[in-house]
């Protein structure tokens, strides 16, 4: 069956973002993909504003402090202790929102994608907002720029540093964590580095830490200089020249190209599309927006099986949603719950090794409340739902305790939480006023779902209000968006 040109232009608007905008139906069926990936481009261009939202008194305390006069746990009375945990708790959660609304309203798509996908991929806790803030930042920055510049300063942040216990990485005492991930997980992946390579690579990076501020530094009296062999080269390396030698791994460049496959175009990576994809991206020495333009640009991503192949995220659920139908949302914090209850609660991935994503997305209660949140959003209605207290299915949502997700103001009743929003239908009713009645459904059907084969339509048509035109349009989309067929892109 041929896929439309809406269908191909909707594909790279959901891969390459969050979807199409209500404001940017009207081009799906015209533009070419070229064109459409031009002006992704185009709009990811200006580099990102950073996101700062940690409290005013929190911040002034840490600008405060130095390496000379830094204040030690100790210092702190319990009390103090417990407010600063969660204050910077209350923090990340804002932090959270705050890149949720890029996400769903930035024009630069591409780039909060890909944000995204780092995100997971460079997967880290921090209880510290200051760290967590730096990391977003450094991430987002080098989203569409070098692998080789991004892994760099990634490896140098405060919340890797920390989470990956390198301040405890010192000349004589080892510590083997951050060497034995970044070569399994950020890099090589596995089977192509044995545990001697791990052992001396921690060698390596012994010395390397960060300050109360959050600021890379090198503790050269803690680092061994001595002899090192690591891949088969041998030489007085340092933290740095471990990352060189990883980057200077063609596995590396296939490493990561495969699993962009997965995140771009289909969980069953094509092994001889992913090689190629390897090939160019180590001969451009890393360049990640020549990587994309050869996975947009080409004929296969655009074939029937890479649409609609792949499961939403919750994430990605929730800031599609939000992009079709524009909305003012009341209680923003309701987010986190739904983020929460679906598993996948931005800056808490399950471990170092990020979410498992794919079919790991649903289950018989995840999927149930992914089908009711259209019509929540659409009534105001209300829900009552937890995260799961096992941490494995939780993926790492149990962290945050119950009082976590205890927000002031959510406008609980008989125990649920009402999620309000306002819908702005103008933008996306527009999209439609052309089309005669008889072939609404149909048209609907092809703008909101990511399938050649549609929803049938005797059975919707039992639960659509047909008093009116704008009601027929608006109630047909949430009975769409509430079906098994919506969680694909």
């Amino acid at each position: 069956m041929a896929v439309s040109n809406q269908l191909r232009n909707q594909h790279i608007m959901w891969r390459a973002g969050f979807g199409p905008t209500a404001d940017q139906l009207h081009v799906m069926a015209t533009t070419s993909q070229k064109s459409l990936f031009k002006s992704l481009l185009e709009g990811s261009t200006k580099p990102p504003a950073y996101i700062e939202v940690a409290d005013n008194a929190l911040k002034e305390m840490m600008m405060g402090m130095n390496e000379q006069e830094k204040m030690k746990k100790s210092d702190l009375s319990a009390d103090e202790k417990k407010q600063l945990i969660k204050q910077s708790q209350h923090d990340i959660r804002a932090l959270n929102l705050s890149w949720l609304n890029e996400m769903a309203q930035s024009d630069a798509q591409l780039r909060e994608k890909m944000s995204f996908f780092w995100h997971g991929h460079f997967a880290t806790r921090s209880p510290n907002i200051f760290y967590q803030q730096q990391l977003l930042d450094i991430i987002r920055r080098n989203a569409l720029g070098n692998f080789r510049d991004l892994l760099h300063e990634v490896s140098k942040s405060a919340v890797m540093i920390n989470f990956l216990n390198s301040n405890q990485n010192k000349k004589g005492h080892p510590n083997e964590n951050f060497a034995r991930e970044v070569m399994e997980l950020f890099t090589m992946g596995r089977g192509n580095y044995t545990e001697t390579d791990i052992k001396e690579a921690a060698r390596a990076f012994t010395g390397w830490g960060a300050n109360m501020q959050g600021e890379f530094v090198f503790r050269k009296f803690q680092h061994d200089g001595g002899t090192k062999t690591i891949l088969g080269k041998t030489g007085n390396y340092d933290g740095d020249d471990v990352l060189d030698i990883l980057l200077d791994k063609k596995e590396t460049a296939h490493f990561i190209s495969k699993k962009l496959y997965r995140f771009l175009v289909n969980d069953k990576a094509d092994d001889e599309k992913a090689i190629w994809l390897g090939n160019r991206f180590y001969q451009s020495n890393y360049d990640i927006k020549s990587l994309l333009e050869d996975v947009f640009t080409s004929d296969w991503f655009y074939e029937e099986k890479n649409i609609g192949a792949k499961i939403k995220s919750p994430i990605e659920l929730i800031a599609g949603i939000r992009r079709l139908l524009p909305m003012k949302i009341e209680n923003e914090e309701v987010q986190l719950t739904v983020q929460a209850v679906l598993g996948q609660l931005l800056f808490f991935p399950p471990n170092v090794a990020g979410w498992p994503g794919g079919a790991n997305w649903i289950d018989s209660s995840s999927l149930m409340f992914r089908l009711r949140i259209p019509q929540i959003i659409y009534a105001s209605d209300e829900f009552d739902m937890k995260p799961k207290d096992d941490d494995d299915v939780a993926m790492g949502r149990s962290e945050l305790n119950e009082n976590a997700f205890k927000v002031k103001g959510l406008g609980k009743t008989r125990g649920g939480q009402m999620l309000k929003a306002e819908i702005f239908w103008a933008g996306y009713l527009k999209k439609f006023e052309l089309i005669q009645k008889e072939d609404l459904l149909a048209e609907i059907s092809k703008t909101v779902l990511q399938t050649s084969s549609g929803i049938s339509a005797i059975a919707l048509k039992k639960y659509i209000d047909q008093t009116g035109r704008d009601s027929f349009i608006k109630t047909a989309t949430i009975e769409l968006m509430s079906t098994p067929e919506y969680q694909l892109c």
